[in-house]
Formats: structure tokens, C-alpha cells, sequence
């Protein structure tokens, strides 16, 4: 009895504004994913027997062999290039520190219909080769399978791997590989041996994140044709016309993602390496000299040409030869607008919540305060097609219950307001990536710490006073990397949009994407430039940013 009457003292305690508007916003995230899962305890339909008996089994294999092929490759390439940068010195290493991020700013559903072009019989690759002479076989270049989806997911997600790998390998190993050079031990050993059991919890932390944006992709694998859950849930929704079956495949599909989730705190939590000491040496790099040095570039350089210059430069040429018939006119500037202005107004409300739900969480500094902060990074973790049934069912409920209100304002007796207007697909943004805005805030606060806080609170100053005068000055640089990090996210983001736009409402993601399955191939040049623009400008802003707060 004593842990609830102290949980209890402790939000009376800090019973304000704050808590009273973190409490419904974690309710707000939360309600969506639990329509999702109660769908489970309903009777199914007489085209769930089909879906299940016909096609269930071909969703969840495709699936599995997806995230099994991207996550191998990506710890393959994400892992490798974080020791070469975080062990050794070479020509242009400090470019490629950085440069090697800039795939994420390229959506993998861009680089899909990209490759698929360049490699096709017309595209650029065959009919070089045939001006060269070369009759190349067609099944080499077969890019639209599962084979090519594994290869773009794992050029262009690869970065999640690299970047936490790469940080945690700077940081924290330090004293272990300089030990084992002493030792004698020869370099490939020294990362078979050491690096990569060290580096564990930081490269399944990364394959959590591949596996995720694999998983919730919508883009790639229809484009391709690959049969996933994603797909499943479009066709049983837009094809069948069926959004109770869809719904159902939906929370089979959440269960699926949270039994990863618990797989991989297991596999993390089964074997565990820590410092003997408080001190955490940093690593220093050895220098490649000579063809080794060269070698390590070349590779970088290869990983880079791959995975942005080559899509990318394709992308400016065919941008040179639409730029009239699709940047100069008054659609492209709509399309514009809506992307900035529906991103700017989601954005803005994560990071208000991100703000508030941290301070409480960290003023709270207990099991209440940490669930709160848990629930509010959920939804990162749910793929966008669920998150999209779980926001529509929850906003045709609303208008349900709202009908009498409706009626009495002269819009019928049972019509889809909310439901059909951009506050729907507002609500999903939110749900999704408030992860990324809260995360960027609780690092600021953690590095902030609670002495000045502590000492506001001691003058007299109140929780509101302390936060804007003490607080907020001290964590704008998270701020800033939390509002550009939620940002990018939102203008790349392609399933919610697709799902929940309003009737004649398109963003240049959905635009981008319709461009390319309509084999529009070089009209999506400039949408898909200007998204990829946007991201590469904010990881270079975030990792000026990063350094500056190492610094």
C-alpha cells in the first residue's frame, strides 16, 4: 500500500498546469493504438476467413524475409563504416563523418522509383552500356523485387546504424580497443572481437530503427510489388473496402511490432558491457597511411555514390527537363504550402507537448513521470498505416458521438466532419513523431541537470517562471535539433498523408509518390528534390548542432 499512497502524494505535489496537460496528451497518444488492439476481441468478418486462409501467410513471410535481409545489410554497412570513422584517420575522413548521414534525408519510396528508372531497359545504366558495346543480361538489373527492396532499404537506412554505432564507439570504447592494439591484436580482430560485441546494445538500438521504418514502408514495396502488411492493409482498406478486416490486420500487425520490441530488449538485456570505472575514454584513431588509407575512402566514397550522389544527380537532371511544366506553376507552390504549413503546425504542437511532458517527467522523477514520458514516445515505434486506422476509427467515433451537435448547427444528421478535415491527419502526425521532438528535449534536460532549477524554484520563482527564465535559455540547442529532426520527418512522411489527407489535399510526398506510380517518372524529380533538400539541410544543421553542445 505504500508504493500507490506515495505515487499519490507525489502527483498532489506536483498537481499543476503542466501535469493537467501532459496526462491527456499521453491519454491522446495512447487511445489510438488501444481501438487498434480491441479490434482483436471482436468478431471477424467473412473476408477475414479469406484474408486469413489466402494471404495471411504470404504478409507475414514477406515481412520477416524484409527486415531479416535489410537489418543484415545494414549492420553490415552501418557498422563497418562507424569503425572506419571512429578508429582510424584517412584522406576526407572528416567529410565523410557527416556526409555519410545524408541518406536519410533521401525517402526510400524516392529512391525506389529512382533506381528502378536508371537500371530499367531505357534507363541511363542499359544504354550506356550498350553505346559501349555491352549487351547486358535483363535479370541483372531486375531492381523490382525483394532483392531490390533490400537493397535500397539498406542504402538509404543504413545511417541509423552508422550514426549510434559511430557515437557510441567515439565515446565509450576507448580504453577496451586501445588495450587489445597493445595486445598486438590485428585490426580485423580488434572489431570482430571487441568493437562488435561492445557495440551491441548501440547496433540493436539501430536495427530497432531499420526494422521500424522497413516494416511501416508503403512506397518501396508497393512500388515494387512486394506483398508486406503495409501493402495488406492499403488493399484490404482501398481495395476491398474493408476497414474492419484492415483494422484486424492492423492490430495483428501492432502485436507483431511489440514482440519485436520485447525480442529485442531481451537479446539487449542478455548480455551486458560497462565500464569498471566511471571514466570513459574516448578512441583515439590510428592513421591509415598509404593504400590502406585510400582504400577506406574509396569504400566510404562507393557507400556515399550508392546511397545519395548517383539518385540524387539523376534527380537534378530530370528536375532540368520538367522544372517548367512542374516548379512554375500554381499547383507546385499549393503543394508547397500545404507540405510547410501542415508540418510547421504539427511540429509546433509536438515540441509544446514535448516540453511540457519533459519537464513534468523530470520535475516528477519517478515511475508516474517515466510512464508518462514512455506513452509519449509510442507511437514512433507503431508503423504510420496503423497508426492511420487507429486515428480514422477514433475520429469517426468523434463524429458519431458529435452528431446531435451536428444536426442542431444544420450539417445533417450523421456527417464526417473531423473526420474529413485536416485535424485528422494533423492528430496522426502528432501521435507519430512526437518520439522525435521528446527525445531531442529530455537530452537537453539531462545535460542540463537540476541544479539551476533547484535553485530557481528555492528563490520563489514558480514552475512556469523557472522554465522560461532558467530553463528554455539553457536547452535551445535541443530544442532547435528536436524542431528540426520533427520537421523533416513530417515533410517526408508518406503513408499518414496518403491514408488521412482531406478530399483534393496533397503534400509534395504524396504528390512525389502518385508521380511516380503513375511512371511520371521525371515530373517527381523537383518535389522529390525539394524533400531531399529540406533533410540534407537539417543534418548538417543538426550536426553543427551536435557538435556545438559536445563542444
Amino acid at each position: 500500500m505504500q508504493q500507490p499512497a506515495k505515487l499519490l502524494r507525489d502527483i498532489q505535489k506536483h498537481s499543476n498546469g503542466w501535469l493537467w496537460i501532459s496526462l491527456p496528451a499521453a491519454v491522446f497518444i495512447l487511445l489510438p493504438i488501444a481501438v487498434i488492439l480491441v479490434s482483436l476481441f471482436g468478431a471477424p468478418n467473412e473476408n477475414w476467413s479469406h484474408i486469413k486462409q489466402y494471404m495471411l501467410q504470404d504478409y507475414v513471410l514477406q515481412s520477416v524475409w524484409l527486415v531479416l535481409g535489410t537489418g543484415f545489410f545494414t549492420v553490415l554497412i552501418g557498422a563497418s563504416l562507424a569503425w572506419l570513422i571512429a578508429a582510424y584517420d584517412f584522406p576526407m575522413k572528416a567529410f565523410f563523418r557527416w556526409a555519410l548521414m545524408l541518406p536519410l534525408a533521401v525517402p526510400p519510396y524516392i529512391a525506389a522509383y529512382t533506381y528502378s528508372n536508371m537500371l530499367s531497359y531505357t534507363g541511363v545504366v542499359q544504354k550506356t552500356l550498350r553505346s559501349l558495346g555491352v549487351s547486358p543480361n535483363q535479370a541483372w538489373f531486375d531492381i523490382m523485387s525483394m532483392k531490390g527492396a533490400i537493397f535500397i532499404f539498406t542504402m538509404f537506412l543504413y545511417p541509423y546504424v552508422y550514426m549510434i554505432t559511430r557515437s557510441f564507439l567515439e565515446r565509450q570504447s576507448g580504453a577496451y580497443i586501445e588495450n587489445a592494439r597493445l595486445l598486438g591484436r590485428k585490426p580485423l580482430a580488434v572489431f570482430v572481437r571487441i568493437a562488435l560485441p561492445l557495440s551491441r546494445p548501440a547496433i540493436a538500438g539501430g536495427l530497432t530503427l531499420v526494422a521500424f521504418e522497413a516494416l511501416s514502408d508503403y512506397g518501396v514495396v508497393n512500388y515494387f510489388g512486394i506483398q508486406t502488411f503495409s501493402t495488406a492493409i492499403f488493399t484490404t482498406w482501398f481495395g476491398m473496402y474493408d476497414i474492419e478486416s484492415a483494422t484486424r490486420l492492423a492490430a495483428w500487425f501492432l502485436v507483431g511490432v511489440i514482440g519485436l520490441m520485447i525480442l529485442e530488449r531481451f537479446l539487449r538485456g542478455q548480455r551486458r558491457f560497462s565500464a569498471t570505472t566511471s571514466k570513459s575514454n574516448p578512441l583515439v584513431p590510428a592513421r591509415l597511411k598509404g593504400l590502406s588509407g585510400w582504400a577506406a575512402a574509396a569504400f566510404c566514397v562507393l557507400v556515399l555514390a550508392l546511397s545519395f550522389l548517383v539518385p540524387v544527380a539523376q534527380l537534378f537532371v530530370w528536375a532540368g527537363w520538367t522544372y517548367a511544366d512542374v516548379m512554375l506553376t500554381a499547383d507546385f507552390r499549393r503543394l508547397t504550402y500545404n507540405t510547410v504549413s501542415v508540418a510547421l503546425l504539427a511540429t509546433a504542437i509536438i515540441m509544446l507537448l514535448a516540453v511540457i511532458v519533459g519537464n513534468v517527467s523530470r520535475l516528477m522523477n519517478n515511475r508516474f513521470g517515466y510512464a508518462i514520458a514512455k506513452i509519449m514516445t509510442t507511437g514512433y515505434s507503431v508503423p504510420g498505416a496503423i497508426i492511420a486506422i487507429g486515428v480514422l476509427a477514433l475520429f469517426v467515433r468523434l463524429d458519431a458521438s458529435l452528431a446531435p451537435l451536428y444536426g442542431w448547427i444544420g450539417k445533417g444528421e450523421a456527417p464526417l466532419v473531423l473526420s474529413m478535415s485536416l485535424a485528422m491527419l494533423v492528430a496522426a502526425y502528432i501521435i507519430r513523431f512526437t518520439a522525435t521532438g521528446y527525445n531531442s528535449i529530455e537530452a537537453g534536460f539531462e545535460k542540463m541537470g537540476m541544479k539551476y532549477t533547484e535553485a530557481s524554484r528555492m528563490l520563489g520563482a514558480g514552475m512556469t517562471r523557472t522554465f522560461f527564465k532558467v530553463d528554455l535559455p539553457l536547452i535551445k540547442g535541443s530544442l532547435l535539433s528536436g524542431v528540426i529532426l520533427t520537421f523533416v520527418e513530417i515533410v517526408k512522411e508518406l503513408p499518414l498523408a496518403l491514408l488521412l489527407r482531406p478530399f483534393n489535399f496533397d503534400t509534395l510526398a504524396t504528390k512525389a509518390y502518385q508521380y511516380g506510380t503513375d511512371e511520371r517518372i521525371f515530373s517527381a524529380a523537383v518535389p522529390s528534390l525539394f524533400i531531399i533538400g529540406v533533410g540534407a539541410i537539417s543534418i548538417v544543421i543538426f550536426d553543427h548542432v551536435g557538435k556545438r553542445v559536445v563542444q
